[in-house]
């Protein structure tokens, strides 16, 4: 199944829905950092949740960025997405490895930890992008998103997130879904949703028992007339290049590069979202300070 999100309105657009599958984009997101499986499924969850949240965006420059940082082994988490949905992010520890919780599940929100917060930074082409800060809940990621959105964003929100991993730690299936009550919900329409949604499986149970981002919408919205408003594509997308390492060099300023030049005579920068490598040589270096 490709990775795509579809996006609902119900209630006479009170109620939004989104559904997601991405189980390639964490698959490559595994692939390009080595993640152990706790950290995939962590980084899954997290590039889920932002992918769904790329929808929410109206234009296309808009980005957001998800920084969770607790007090667990894995560090922190980055995730970001473009406002068609291309993601990408990292974990600081990628190779993080813990026992199994109590329940037998990966312990997601011991690798994170309970204690930390969340940022959400919204380049929205303003003079100031908007910065969102709450405190982390559980560090299971779908939770602390919940409280994110009900709480900073003052939209009453459901998050659902899920990423099963194989014993080989490939990928088996990953997806989430969003429900937010705008303005205007009426409560009663808001509990029948609620119980839809406590009453469904986890969303990896979903996913292994065919059921797709429609199916998963239908079985949250049942019972309310809804509308499927369109069908986006997602992925694991970078946008590094060449251009991006030589402005970021520039912007250490002049001295800072006559220092790399005097004491290692060449630059090597690598990209967090993608391992790439970029290398200056030691007249590059020059020839940004001339040029620049």
């Amino acid at each position: 199944m490709k990775d795509y999100i579809i996006r609902a309105t119900a209630a006479n657009g009170t109620i939004l829905g989104f559904a997601a599958v991405t189980t390639n984009t964490v698959q490559t997101a595994k692939d390009m950092h080595d993640t152990s499986p706790v950290a995939s499924a962590a980084l899954g969850r997290t590039l889920t949740v932002a992918s769904i949240m790329g929808c929410m965006l109206k234009n296309e420059k808009d980005t957001i960025t998800i920084q969770i940082k607790g007090d667990g082994p894995l560090g922190g988490i980055i995730a970001v997405t473009t406002s068609d949905s291309k993601v990408r992010g990292y974990v600081y520890n990628p190779h993080v490895y813990l026992p199994l919780s109590e329940k037998g599940k990966l312990d997601v929100g011991s690798a994170v930890g309970r204690k930390g917060y969340l940022n959400v930074i919204k380049d929205l082409g303003l003079r100031e992008p908007y910065i969102g800060y709450v405190n982390l809940v559980s560090g299971e990621i779908a939770e602390d998103m919940a409280y994110y959105m009900t709480y900073s964003e003052q939209i009453p929100s459901v998050v659902s997130l899920g990423v099963l991993i194989n014993p080989d730690g490939n990928i088996s299936n990953a997806g989430g879904f969003v429900i937010q009550a705008m303005p205007g919900a009426q409560d009663d329409i808001i509990e029948r949703i609620e119980k839809n949604v406590l009453a469904m499986p986890p969303v990896t149970t979903l996913l292994s028992e065919g059921n797709t981002p429609e199916t998963i919408l239908q079985k949250a919205f049942d019972g309310e007339d809804y509308k499927i408003i369109d069908s986006v594509d997602c992925e694991y997308k970078c946008n590094c290049s060449r251009e991006r390492m030589e402005r970021n060099l520039i912007s250490l300023g002049k001295d800072e590069i006559l220092d790399i030049i005097n004491e290692q005579h060449e630059a090597q920068l690598e990209c967090h979202f993608c391992n790439k490598k970029y290398h200056f040589t030691e007249e590059e270096l020059k020839s940004l300070i001339k040029e620049k």
